[in-house]
């Protein structure tokens, strides 16, 4: 008989289904554990954290730009405003059909066809729901253009904004600058933060050298915006503060008289306070439209006014370096003085050349035959050469120039505006490391004799020519040059004037020293042999000044060109520096003309236009 076989052990069948039980309960107890933890640390011991990331998710803080300030002159007058313009804006998610809108806008020359590649990256960059200018400081013909065919373009609006305005467009062009879209350049200079939202900065001039003042002070409204950004709420408003008003030392009537006698020319005229270095005048021409730049040229048209040959964005008064010629010979005169080398009285004879001892080289006057004997005021009245000549050279380049340098030649004057060039002073030092790799380094004693009437190697701006000018009229006192006369509050209406800065005075107290300088230059002006007496009759009080011929090329010993047979760039330019009144003066001017040939001539007048604008003498009876 066959013994029974157990098929099933349930013991050991329960005993395995327990112990999976019990496995699965340790592991969901680990893992409810774990979720656990995670939930403390979320929610308890990283709470601040997340709550405030999740509220930066939900509230953006939009900022809002500042009014930017007005540019006024020196008595109120307005040189820059801020004036209402329109642009057209765009939003993509209701506009249909973008590329038909596009062609459309270019077809009623709206837009401009090449602006369209830019224009489309500009829409891929930007969410659909978000605004994008694609037109600004639309003209009346622009909007009517568009008005009429305004059912037809969905998704577009026309609004207005505050935009940059100057008033005397060219005239002031080189002194105010302009405002130009925020760069990628503006961004790394400026504060990131006080400039979000602003989208255009100054770029030259005032407008750069006094943006901080001018910009004011960003706002912000915190809003409340969706998972896709768009703005659902407003929040909070925090308004802007707006720009200060900045008051140029700038004299309107002086500016626009120096811009007016410049017209047609390729020049500069600066005007300066004496008694506090205030600039009244400062022009150069050829200018530009400060409007359309800051309105935005198209890159073909800024390219244009780059490359044109007379240098419209070029700052003459700033930048442009001349041989001063003969209008340095009345500090050359003073240094004579000043080493006792000559005295007022001491006379010296012209004959229409000059040569060093034993050369034959002849240093021509620029009367072929002579002045005959003339004592220091004839010989700046006159302005001979050859006396100049023989008075450098008992000076010496190194008291001459050392002497000149106290004037503030050869050296940035300081002026608040970017971009001054220094000039040169020249001397052997100056020499030897300016031809340090060439073989004529060593100084010669033609160039000493020819560095006395301002030719050679020697250079000044027309900026540099009026602060020496406006010395000699104080006497040796000196202030540095300066455009900021003082900013006014907007809200308040209070005004804080800037202090003069004074300078080292030249290191000459004598007075008759200079009253026989300032005599021999109202000689110039209003004496019987004066080279811009015709100017000086014309002049309602006594006038100081001394006229200038800067040679551009050089001329072989013996010969004379004549202005009808040369290119007419290559004629030479025309200098004159003045001041008044006589006694007391209140302005100091000098005046380059390019390629004027005559400074008494071509740049005295203007000289005294200026003067006139700024004095405002009563009319003649």
């Amino acid at each position: 008989m066959v013994a029974a076989t157990r098929i099933k052990e349930h013991w050991r069948e329960q005993q395995l289904f327990n112990s999976r039980i019990l496995l699965t309960v340790f592991m969901l107890l680990g893992l409810a554990a774990l979720v656990i933890i995670r939930l403390v640390q979320l929610q308890v011991l990283k709470y601040e954290y997340y709550s405030a990331a999740s509220s930066g998710n939900q509230i953006r803080a939009e900022p809002i730009p500042p009014i930017r300030g007005l540019i006024l002159d020196r008595n109120g007058k307005v040189l820059a405003e801020n004036k209402p313009s329109y642009q057209l804006e765009i939003t993509p998610e209701r506009v249909p059909d973008m590329q038909d809108t596009l062609n459309r806008l270019v077809a009623a020359r709206i837009l401009a066809a090449e602006d369209l590649g830019e224009l489309r990256e500009l829409l891929r960059s930007r969410r659909s729901f978000e605004t994008l200018v694609i037109a600004e400081h639309l003209d009346d013909e622009e909007l009517a253009a568009f008005a009429v065919r305004r059912p037809h373009f969905p998704g577009l609006e026309v609004r207005a904004r505050l935009g940059r305005s100057y008033p005397w467009g060219e005239a002031a062009a080189h002194v105010l600058g302009y405002v130009g879209s925020l760069s990628a350049e503006d961004k790394r200079q400026f504060d990131p933060v006080e400039y979000a939202g602003t989208t255009h900065v100054g770029k030259s001039a005032a407008e750069r050298s006094f943006e901080p003042a001018l910009h004011g002070t960003s706002g912000h409204e915190d809003v409340v915006v969706n998972a896709h950004g768009r703005k659902m709420q407003v929040l909070k408003r925090v308004r802007p503060l707006p720009g200060k008003d900045v008051i140029l030392s700038i004299d309107l009537d002086a500016q626009l008289a120096a811009s007016n006698a410049l017209a047609g020319r390729r020049g500069a005229v600066v005007a300066i306070d004496p008694d506090t270095g205030e600039v009244l005048a400062l022009t150069s021409t050829p200018g530009y439209d400060p409007n359309a730049i800051s309105a935005g040229l198209s890159r073909r048209a800024y390219l244009a006014l780059q490359e044109d040959l007379d240098r419209p964005l070029f700052n003459r008064a700033l930048r442009g370096q001349y041989p001063p010629g003969s209008t340095i010979k009345p500090i050359v005169g003073l240094a004579g003085l000043h080493f006792d080398v000559i005295s007022p009285q001491k006379r010296m004879y012209c004959g229409g050349a000059y040569s060093l001892p034993g050369s034959s080289h002849r240093y021509r006057d620029w009367k072929p035959e002579g002045h005959g004997s003339v004592s220091l005021y004839e010989g700046i009245e006159q302005s001979c050469d050859v006396y100049f000549y023989s008075l450098a050279r008992d000076l010496g380049i190194e008291r001459m120039g050392g002497f000149m340098r106290e004037f503030g030649l050869g050296a940035s004057t300081g002026i608040d505006l970017e971009g001054e060039q220094s000039g040169v002073v020249p001397s052997p030092a100056w020499k030897k490391k300016a031809f340090r790799r060439a073989a004529g380094h060593v100084w010669f004693p033609g160039e000493t004799v020819i560095a006395g009437i301002g030719q050679g190697y020697m250079l000044a701006t027309p900026l540099q020519l009026a602060h020496a000018t406006a010395t000699i009229a104080t006497r040796g006192k000196r202030f540095k040059p300066t455009l900021l006369r003082g900013t006014r509050d907007p809200a308040t209406g209070t005004i804080e004037y800037q202090a003069p800065k004074p300078l080292p005075a030249v290191d000459d107290q004598d007075a008759q020293h200079w009253d026989a300088i300032i005599e021999g230059m109202h000689g110039v002006m209003q004496g019987p042999r004066g080279t811009a007496r015709a100017v000086g009759s014309r002049a309602a009080f006594p006038i100081a000044g001394k006229s200038g011929t800067a040679q551009v090329f050089s001329v072989a010993q013996g010969q004379k060109y004549k202005a009808s047979e040369v290119d007419e760039r290559r004629r030479d330019h025309a200098l004159f520096v003045a001041f008044a009144p006589l006694d007391a003066p209140r302005i100091a001017v000098a005046v380059v003309i390019e390629n004027g040939e005559s400074g008494s001539k071509a740049a005295a007048p203007i000289a005294l236009d200026v003067i006139n604008a700024y004095l405002k003498p009563a009319p003649a009876t």
